[in-house]
């Protein structure tokens, strides 16, 4: 069986330029990076502006599992099979991080004959967005150690500095360091710590910006630090926001590649949903909407996390009005909810797969709170047996939702022909009433609640002393009237990962909340949960390599 960079490898691309003449751009709407990658211009972005938005679809998935849910290679495969069907269909998706590459999860450019290509480049360097998020990032904090260092005319409370730097790897040994050391002319000795680089608020600017005007206003009211009077210090307080800008000038316009059958792909921008809002940048689902008849877009991990956030956050911001939604599910992955062990999934257990099926359900209830209408798609894997599949579809279709099984890992767009006239007709005869869960005005407290009871299915809330005191200064600050980005596990619809499956009787503790007033929103923290990942006891990178021809292998 080829791997996936072996079936990328052996595919013949088209040029990028004949890619973006199927969606009506020329060249000269192109920034070419070799062959096959292009950045958009943002004078391509402003000509295309008042073109009819397309039909708008969000891809999104179960609590995953180890057992795997093949959420991006659903999209992939679903928007290839659309291609197929003559429909004009545009990806828009977000880019890898190294971190996961080199550790356990993988890369995220789809899998099989569901593919974005070139995916060695997605999956490593690309077009260097994340390099300058992380240089931009660093940029901050150096001018931030800075001001303090040359005499504080700020009045900086180093005890209340809340910008960290940030590396694009999984590097736990950074998580909590103490900078400044070796004398007065290294600086002032604090503590800090390094987030993984799409952990940073840098990161969740420039994907919710709408133009290069309104990321520099985003960045410069991005708060890094308190005084010693507890007032907060800006970005453009550092006198950083031009600089900040301008090395993030290339990284705001997205990047154009294609899928293994050459149909356009816009990969740009890439926070995580457990820990920031998980969603692609805005002007990239803005093109992708504005030149073809359907864009398809994702958000991560389950619908819990970056579908909510999706839809509260992002599209509230960017006044996006979705149109469907599909959820992706495996058998694997519901019978391990259910509360089968991970070696003992390929044998059929319809008692764990009915028990798993709840957290499914749980996902199909939510997407419905929020006015949408929905499909499940069954990633399918050999081990699945008829019985199995019936049962899921008889459990879906009586929440009077379609199910479709997904085969594009195995076939391309061919395997996913089902599920494009499912979703085609969801299109037809079920009308989005899309609203957010939550209006702006109501409280930071009932914001949370919210979430935590309507999403998650908890029984309440718990707030720590120190967040009920941020509460306090934030509402008074006139913060209150943000979203809220809550950063949990993703494994649970709890803050306990492992609580599996649909759990019941449980409360969601909230003990930090972190103002990302760029990106405009507050970061509630809820339990455990990491901004700078670990590798694991055997990390992908062991299985990478490069020969003398330049031909990379055990990249997946």
């Amino acid at each position: 069986m080829l791997t996936d960079v072996e079936i990328a490898q052996s595919t013949e691309m088209e040029n990028i330029k004949d890619v973006a003449s199927r969606i009506g751009l020329s060249e000269d709407d192109l920034e070419l990076y070799g062959k096959y990658k292009a950045k958009i211009s943002l004078d391509t972005i402003k000509k295309v502006e008042n073109n009819k938005d397309g039909k708008l679809i969000l891809v999104t998935a179960i609590n995953p599992t180890p057992a795997g849910e093949g959420k991006t290679t659903t999209m992939i495969g679903l928007s290839q099979a659309m291609h197929l069907l003559n429909k004009k269909s545009i990806v828009a998706m977000r880019e890898p991080s190294l971190g996961p590459c080199f550790g356990i999860k993988g890369g995220a450019a789809g899998g099989g004959y569901a593919q974005v290509v070139p995916m060695e480049d997605i999956n490593l360097h690309f077009t260097g967005d994340i390099h300058a998020i992380t240089t931009a990032n660093n940029l901050i904090a150096a001018m931030l150690d800075n001001s303090i260092q040359q005499g504080n005319l700020l009045n900086i409370d180093t005890r209340q500095i809340v910008w960290k730097r940030c590396v694009d790897l999984n590097d736990r040994a950074l998580r909590h360091i103490v900078v400044g050391l070796g004398g007065k002319a290294n600086g002032v000795p604090r503590e800090d710590g390094f987030d993984i680089s799409v952990a940073s608020e840098v990161m969740g600017v420039l994907c919710l910006a709408t133009s290069l005007h309104d990321l520099k206003s985003r960045i410069a009211r991005m708060i890094v630090a308190y005084n010693m009077d507890g007032e907060p210090v800006t970005v453009d307080d550092l006198h950083a926001t031009g600089a900040v800008t301008l090395l993030l000038k290339d990284a705001i316009k997205p990047n154009l590649v294609q899928t293994l059958d050459h149909t356009p792909v816009f990969v740009h921008g890439g926070p995580f949903a457990n820990i920031a809002h998980g969603c692609n940048s805005v002007m990239a689902t803005k093109l992708a909407l504005k030149l073809g008849d359907y864009a398809i877009t994702e958000a991560g991990f389950g619908a819990d996390l970056g579908a909510e956030k999706f839809l509260d956050i992002k599209c509230r911001q960017a006044s996006l009005h979705p149109d469907a939604v599909v959820i992706v599910a495996t058998i694997r992955a519901l019978k391990m909810h259910g509360g089968v062990n991970k070696k003992d999934l390929a044998e059929e257990n319809l008692e764990a797969l009915e028990k798993g099926i709840e957290n499914l359900k749980k996902h199909i209830e939510n997407i419905g709170k929020f006015g949408l209408p929905s499909v499940v798609a069954i990633n399918a894997f050999p081990t699945d047996t008829h019985a199995e599949l019936e049962l899921l579809k008889q459990k879906v279709e009586e929440m009077g939702v379609e199910v479709a099984i997904s085969e594009v890992w195995a076939k391309g767009g061919e395997g996913g022909i089902d599920l494009a006239n499912k979703l085609l007709n969801l299109l037809e005869t079920k009308e989005s009433h899309y609203h957010p869960i939550y209006e702006l005005d109501c409280s930071i407290e009932d914001k949370l609640r919210t979430i935590a009871q309507e999403i998650y299915g908890a029984d309440d809330i718990i707030l720590t002393k120190k967040v009920i005191n941020k509460i306090k200064k934030y509402t008074a600050q006139g913060l209150d009237h943000l979203p809220i980005c809550i950063a949990k596990t993703q494994y649970s619809l709890s803050d306990d990962p492992t609580l599996l499956g649909r759990p019941h009787g449980f409360k969601v503790t909230i003990s930090d909340l972190i103002p990302n007033t760029g990106s405009g929103f507050l970061v509630a923290i809820a339990g455990s949960i990491m901004r700078m990942p670990g590798l694991p006891k055997q990390p992908a990178a062991n299985n990478m390599d490069i020969d003398e021809n330049g031909k990379i292998v055990g990249l997946f």
